[in-house]
């Protein structure tokens, strides 16, 4: 049914951060939500829009663009099963550009259906403040690795991010995904040119940590990744289980990366 297919990846998003019962992930079964398609580069909310809704990313990645820019910084990149515009429940003007990355499918489900649930379920209310404060952190860390961090390592940072975030609902499980975005995207994430973004990326595959084709990205070495990029996961607030085998792929290294 519908509802499954929009609140499967919320749900794994969730549990990834709280431990939920069986009864508060089936509340998510009455959630609401109309299912829009939306292009690559096309704008879902713009700055100083008034939400009513939140955007539950279904597949595809979106993105959050400083409005004032003029090569449209990119200052957030969503997976699935996010819920993009999670802070409009409590503040609904919209800060910046929400746009798709590449071809993305989105639930808008009413702002009203996450108040009622937080209602309902304390431990669903949890869940979702931590996920909101999740999101808080991954902008300071982003902060840091525009500030501190070399291209080669932001570049790096960037790409174990969004792996363990994919690899939290499922995805990305072999270290192969879909490329979350252009080398251009990839510039304006990480406040270098196209460029440099493209001979950082022919360094990375020169140093056989990843294999990037044009819709694809497979990462090929990811401790030695993870080494380069300094990695630890720790501020994505993940609960990872006894059984779990990401945090022993995800644990930072301390050994160096040979990049010359």
């Amino acid at each position: 049914m519908q509802a499954g297919f929009a609140f499967s990846k919320l749900a794994d998003r969730l549990t990834s951060l709280a431990e939920l019962t069986p009864d508060d992930l089936d509340l998510l079964a009455d959630m609401p939500s109309s299912i829009a398609h939306f292009g690559a580069h096309q704008t879902i909310l713009r700055h100083g829009d008034e939400a009513t809704q939140c955007c539950l990313v279904l597949q595809g990645y979106l993105s959050w663009q400083n409005h004032e820019s003029a090569d449209g910084q990119i200052t957030a990149i969503c997976v699935p099963g996010d819920i993009a515009n999670l802070q409009s429940l409590y503040r609904p003007r919209i800060e910046g550009n929400l746009t798709a990355l590449g071809p993305a499918i989105v639930a808008l489900v009413p702002h009203r259906f996450f108040r009622e649930l937080a209602v309902r379920s304390p431990a669903m209310s949890h869940a979702l403040l931590l996920m909101l404060l999740a999101d808080h952190a991954i902008q300071r860390n982003w902060t840091v690795n525009l500030g501190s961090r070399d291209a080669l390592t932001r570049v790096a940072h960037l790409l174990c991010e969004i792996t363990v975030r994919l690899q939290t609902v499922g995805l990305a499980r072999d270290f192969r995904l879909s490329s979350p975005f252009t080398q251009s995207d990839l510039a304006a994430a990480c406040s270098i040119s196209p460029v440099h973004a493209n001979r950082t990326i022919q360094e990375l595959r020169r140093c056989h940590l990843l294999q990037w084709q044009s819709k694809s990205l497979t990462i090929t070495d990811w401790l030695g990744l993870v080494r380069l990029a300094g990695f630890d996961p720790t501020y994505l607030s993940i609960r990872f289980g006894a059984d779990d085998a990401r945090p022993a792929h995800a644990r930072p290294v301390t050994a160096d990366v040979a990049v010359a």
